[in-house]
């Protein structure tokens, strides 16, 4: 059965930037009330006031996801605002531009509290209060990365690999009740997390630009089209959703070549 996102309450992290502002400014359209959670307090504000213009209830929750008691509080800060909590959306991201030897264990943890562990301990936090409602749904995004892996992606590839494997472990659990999961794969998404990422710290500066550079070179699908599919995917219930050309085409070639399907691939990505 469809899910109608009218006056649900949805739970978005990673909300001020790219993905999810978007989806924020699509969701408000909807008619949904949303619980916005980001760590950048000024653009959070502006996603926040998009939202309330549009004429959507909205609530804003400055913290890092990282935070393991802002975390497990944050569940009674939504339903003191709320009342419940219909969907669940994983969405914040981070990503680290470096060969494994170039990077700290440090630098690699952070990798995956970011994009692994704040998605396992949001999920544990807010699915009893998903299971109490006729219907709701997680969603979880993960990345092409989380399908394939490329060179100096080692530690984003462990934490959408992971994403990967959790969302489809969880949605096997929860065949059958009133929780359906969908695990996102986007593609390059045109956002700021080229330009934003994290280099380790014995890169030098001409390769860490360099890097940043070859990485935005791939970022082609546009935010706000990638929101509206990941929405529709919602709606859906659909347990699966690839975006973008890149990421069909890595899927494709994944399947075809599994132990070999960055010698078909490098001449591609590294012409970029």
């Amino acid at each position: 059965m469809q899910l109608k996102l009218k006056d649900k309450v949805v739970v978005l992290t990673g909300a001020a930037s790219g993905i999810g502002a978007a989806m924020s400014d699509r969701l408000a359209a909807k008619g949904a009330r949303l619980a916005l959670i980001d760590k950048s307090g000024n653009a959070l504000g502006e996603t926040l006031d998009r939202a309330r213009s549009a004429g959507a209830t909205a609530t804003g929750y400055v913290l890092d996801i990282t935070d393991r008691a802002a975390v497990a509080d944050l569940p009674d800060r939504v339903m003191a605002d709320h009342g419940r909590a219909t969907v669940l959306v994983n969405g914040a991201g981070v990503t680290l531009l470096g060969t494994f030897d170039q990077t700290t264990l440090e630098e690699f943890d952070w990798v995956m509290d970011v994009n692994f562990n704040a998605m396992v301990r949001m999920t544990h936090a807010f699915l009893p209060l998903l299971q109490q409602q006729p219907q709701a749904h997680i969603c979880n995004i993960s990345s092409l990365f989380g399908l394939i892996a490329l060179p100096s992606q080692a530690a984003y590839a462990a934490s959408k690999f992971a994403a990967r494997g959790f969302s489809e472990g969880l949605r096997h659990e929860l065949e059958g009740s009133n929780v359906g999961l969908t695990v996102v794969h986007p593609g390059g998404v045109n956002t700021a997390i080229a330009r934003d990422a994290r280099v380790p710290s014995s890169t030098t500066p001409e390769e860490a630009e360099a890097r940043k550079a070859r990485a935005a070179k791939l970022l082609k699908t546009p935010p706000e089209k990638a929101a509206d599919q990941i929405i529709a995917a919602i709606e859906k219930r659909q347990p699966r959703l690839l975006i973008g050309r890149d990421a069909r085409m890595g899927d494709r070639i994944q399947r075809l070549f599994p132990a070999s399907y960055w010698s078909k691939m490098k001449g591609f990505v590294n012409d970029k």
